[in-house]
């Protein structure tokens, strides 16, 4: 089995780094993942400007590009071999929610999703970055169930594993996606020559944290798993816009 591995925090991440000494156990391992971090990069494409790949001394390959890059040309022709399957992360921090649109994680394994590769977005829910060992396992065991029992199509899951010793989860929950409350307020400031800049604010807190959700399955210590898609077509506003459009 080969997998191809990148992630959004860089090359250089611990969360990566983990991921790959537990997943080479079950497969040939290939990294390929930014050259610094590209968090929030979400599934932005490089197109006015060429893009470089080098090898570090632990074999990783960066880019000087986004998730989306990294993927994309790692599947499209960097590789000799298309891969069996595409595994983004551990993120540091949790992608839940409204989140999954901006993250460059998410993008990652989208990017392996929309070029036909089953692929996993991963990420420890908490900002101390204690047990990425927990998430790794996490990981290694839907792989391995993904290899015992293939789902019938292409597959897009979004895991976020609580920031807990392995022995201290719950289990794990099929969810959906919560929602949050809109962000807070971007920071302004001025900068050493007074002029004023603006921070992007915090995201807002989960609005919509009920059961069935990720949100509600992390808090009660669950690893979530999270099916997503990428059709954006809201199809029960076609009738309203046939309707709208005979006016």
């Amino acid at each position: 089995m080969r997998i191809l591995l990148s992630n959004d925090d860089g090359y250089f991440s611990p969360g990566l780094v983990c991921l790959a000494e537990v997943l080479a156990s079950v497969a040939e391992i290939t990294v390929v993942a930014p050259e610094r971090d590209r968090s929030g990069a979400s599934n932005s494409l490089t197109l006015d400007r060429p893009l470089s790949v080098k090898r570090s001394a632990n074999g990783f390959l960066s880019v000087n590009g986004t998730p989306t890059d990294c993927v994309h040309l790692a599947v499209t022709g960097l590789l000799e071999h298309l891969p069996d399957m595409v595994v983004s992360g551990i993120n540091l921090g949790a992608n839940m929610g409204d989140d999954t649109i901006y993250s460059g994680t998410v993008a990652a394994a989208t990017e392996g999703y929309l070029l036909g590769v089953p692929s996993l977005a991963v990420s420890l829910a908490g900002k101390s970055g204690k047990h990425f060992d927990t998430a790794a396992r996490v990981t290694l065991e839907m792989v391995e169930r993904l290899q015992r029992v293939p789902m019938s199509g292409p597959v897009l899951l979004n895991l976020n594993v609580p920031d807990l010793a392995y022995d201290e989860l719950r289990g794990i929950e099929i969810t959906r996606l919560g929602k949050r409350h809109k962000a807070e307020p971007v920071i302004k400031e001025l900068n050493p020559r007074k002029e004023t800049v603006y921070w992007v604010g915090p995201a807002g807190g989960a609005q919509d944290a009920g059961e069935g959700t990720d949100f509600h399955a992390v808090a009660a210590k669950r690893v979530s798993v999270t099916p997503l898609q990428v059709d954006l077509t809201h199809v029960s506003q076609i009738p309203l816009m046939r309707d709208w459009l005979k006016r």
